[in-house]
């Protein structure tokens, strides 16, 4: 099991260039092993907003989008539950405040997974598992 950062999901699905090899080859590991790949609910809300700010376009609208992701067979979306939203305030060290980064980051200490992403602050940090 994985799990992706939103930026990842969203380039994955799209077959985005700037998914790294590294990055695509793992995630095809897991589908390829039946292993969930795992997206914190809080990417939902992630994306809603690129969307709504006119940062990310998408090909429909934005619960068609995410009904047809969680239609591939290895995505799993974990919901924010009370326990990660907790974790997400109490990481160790130096982390930067964004709200989503710190559910997601949250999401793969609590389970012990690595984390895809091409974010420099989370890459940095060195209290979690990180592939990129």
């Amino acid at each position: 099991m994985i799990v992706l950062d939103t930026h990842v999901l969203v380039w994955w699905v799209s077959g985005h260039h700037a998914l790294s090899r590294k990055a695509g080859q793992l995630i095809e590991k897991n589908i390829k092993l039946e292993r969930s790949i795992l997206v914190s609910s809080i990417s939902a809300w992630e994306i809603a907003v690129l969307v709504t700010s006119n940062r990310l376009i998408l090909s429909m609208d934005i619960d068609s989008w995410l009904a047809e992701v969680a239609r591939i067979p290895a995505i799993e979306f974990v919901p924010v539950d009370n326990s990660i939203a907790v974790k997400s305030m109490e990481l160790p060290g130096d982390f930067h405040k964004d709200p989503a980064d710190r559910m997601i980051v949250a999401l793969a200490r609590h389970l012990s997974l690595e984390l895809i992403t091409a974010d420099e602050k989370i890459l940095q940090y060195a209290h979690v598992k990180t592939v990129w």
